[in-house]
C-alpha cells in the first residue's frame, strides 16, 4: 500500500478565502473491499479533494483557463460554468479564459482567440448541451502549447476531456516543469462511456443511460408490434460496454446485449443466430443492444486512426442489421428488422440531474487544486468520494466490465441470454 504522490508547485503562502477550508489531508483507498485479509500489494491511497487554507497562487494575480476536448459528453457546460463561478466568486481571481476548440486553441498559429468567462458569459450554458468553447481531437505541440499560455498569463490550465486530453495535459505538465514554468495543470476526466480508472462514476454517463434506455424502450415497441419484430440498438462504448450494460439492466426489456468485454459468434448452435431463433420462436419478438467497440473480431478493420490516436471502429451495428437480414431470409423466417443508432443524440443532450451535481462538485474541487498549487493531476469522483489523481495513472490504463462482477450478472439476469453466445 502506497500514497499517491500529487505534486506541488511550491509552497503555499496566501490565506484562502473559501470558507471551511482543510488543513490536513484525508485519503481514500483506490480499492473499496478485497478478499481475505491481506492488504493488497497494489493498493493506492488517494487524497481527498477540497479547498486548503493555505494557496499557492494570490487570486487577484491568478489567470485560469479552461480547455474541452474530444468528443460531445452531457455536462461539458455545467463543468465550465462551475469551474468559473468557483474560480470569481468563490476565490476573486483575476481572469478567466475559455481557450476554443480543444488543444488546437492552444496553438495560435491555427486556433482561435481565447473568450474572457466572466458571471454573464456562464449564466444559462449548463441549460444546454455541447460546449461553449467548442472542442477538437488531435494533440498540440507541447512547446508551442506552453508558451502560448505563459504569454497568456495563464497560471493554471484546466482540461476537460477523456484519455486522450489528460495524457496530453500530463505532456503539458510535464514540459512546463522542464521549463520551469509555474504552471498548475489539473484535469477533469471526461468520457460517457465511464471507462476511466480509478474513476467510479464520470459525468455524462448517467444522463447516457438515460437517454439510452428512452431509445430502448421505443426499439421494444416497435419490435413487439409486429410479427418476428426485431430491434437492433447500437449505442456508445468503444472499449468499454458500461452504457450498453447499465441501459440494459435498467430498461428490462433487452434480449441480448453485447459487449467488447465478452466475444460473440454470430454462427453455430450456440451463436447469435440461433439463439435468436429461439427468441423468437418463444416470443415473437426481439430487443439486440450492441456497444460500438463489441464484435470486432468479425469485421474487417482498416486499422487507421482518427485524429487522437483510436483505432477507427468498424460498424458492428449495420453489420449486425445486415447479417440478420441475410441469415433471416436464407432461413425462409419472417422477421421485420429496426435499426437505431442513438449515438450523437445522446452525446449532444444536457446533463440530467445526478451528471449535474458530478460536474458542479467536480468543477469546484478542480479550482481548490489548482489554487493551492497541486498539479498533474485529475480530479475522480471514487467510492463516494472525490480525490486527486496523478495524470499519469489515468492516462496509462482504462477499465473495462468485469464480466465476473455484479454489473455483468445483472445483464444476464435480466436478459435471460446465454453467458456465452459462442
Amino acid at each position: 500500500m502506497k500514497t499517491a504522490i500529487i505534486t506541488r508547485l511550491g509552497d503555499a503562502r496566501y490565506d484562502s478565502p473559501v470558507l471551511n477550508a482543510e488543513d490536513e489531508a484525508s485519503y481514500v483507498p483506490s480499492t473499496a473491499s478485497w478478499r481475505g485479509g491481506l492488504i493488497p500489494d497494489d493498493l493506492l491511497l488517494f487524497e481527498k479533494c477540497g479547498p486548503q487554507k493555505k494557496l499557492y497562487f494570490a487570486p487577484a494575480e491568478t489567470r485560469a483557463a479552461i480547455v474541452t476536448c474530444g468528443g460531445l459528453c452531457p455536462g461539458l457546460n455545467n463543468v465550465i460554468r462551475s469551474v468559473t463561478r468557483e474560480l470569481v466568486r468563490g476565490y476573486g481571481v483575476r481572469s478567466v479564459l475559455g481557450i476554443r476548440g480543444g488543444y488546437r486553441g492552444l496553438d495560435p498559429a491555427v486556433g482561435k482567440a481565447p473568450l474572457e468567462l466572466t458571471d454573464d458569459v456562464v449564466e444559462d450554458i449548463h441549460k444546454e448541451g455541447g460546449t461553449l468553447l467548442g472542442t477538437s481531437r488531435g494533440p498540440v505541440e507541447v512547446s508551442v502549447a506552453v508558451k502560448y499560455l505563459m504569454d497568456l498569463g495563464v497560471d493554471i490550465l484546466f482540461t476537460v476531456g477523456g484519455d486522450g486530453t489528460q495524457r496530453g495535459g500530463y505532456a503539458i505538465y510535464e514540459e512546463a516543469r522542464r521549463q520551469g514554468r509555474p504552471l498548475a495543470v489539473v484535469g477533469i476526466p471526461k468520457t460517457i462511456d465511464n471507462d476511466v480508472k480509478y474513476v467510479s462514476r464520470t459525468f455524462g454517463f448517467g444522463t447516457a443511460v438515460d437517454e439510452a434506455v428512452r431509445v430502448i424502450n421505443s426499439a421494444h415497441t416497435e419490435a413487439r408490434s409486429v410479427d418476428n419484430g426485431v430491434s437492433v440498438v447500437k449505442l456508445m462504448g468503444r472499449h468499454a460496454g458500461f452504457i450498453a450494460a447499465a441501459a440494459s439492466v435498467a430498461s428490462q426489456d433487452v434480449n441480448f446485449c453485447l459487449v467488447p468485454e465478452v466475444p460473440f459468434a454470430l454462427e453455430g448452435v450456440s451463436g447469435l443466430f440461433a439463439a435468436l431463433e429461439r427468441r423468437l420462436a418463444a416470443k415473437d419478438h426481439a430487443v439486440v443492444v450492441v456497444a460500438e467497440g463489441a464484435g470486432q473480431d468479425l469485421l474487417q478493420g482498416t486499422g487507421s486512426k482518427d485524429a487522437s490516436g483510436n483505432t477507427k471502429l468498424q460498424d458492428i451495428g449495420l453489420h449486425l442489421r445486415d447479417s440478420l437480414n441475410a441469415h433471416f431470409k436464407a432461413r425462409g423466417i419472417e422477421m421485420t428488422m429496426r435499426y437505431f443508432d442513438p449515438s450523437y443524440q445522446i452525446r449532444g443532450c444536457p446533463a440530467n440531474t445526478e451528471d449535474a451535481l458530478i460536474c458542479d462538485r467536480m468543477g469546484r474541487h478542480a479550482v481548490h487544486a489548482g489554487m493551492s498549487g497541486r498539479t498533474g493531476l485529475v480530479v475522480s469522483f471514487l467510492h463516494g468520494h472525490y480525490v486527486h489523481v496523478p495524470i499519469d495513472l489515468i492516462a496509462r490504463s482504462s477499465k473495462q466490465v468485469d464480466v465476473n462482477g455484479e454489473l455483468w450478472r445483472a445483464v444476464l439476469a435480466t436478459t435471460g441470454q446465454p453467458a456465452r453466445l459462442m
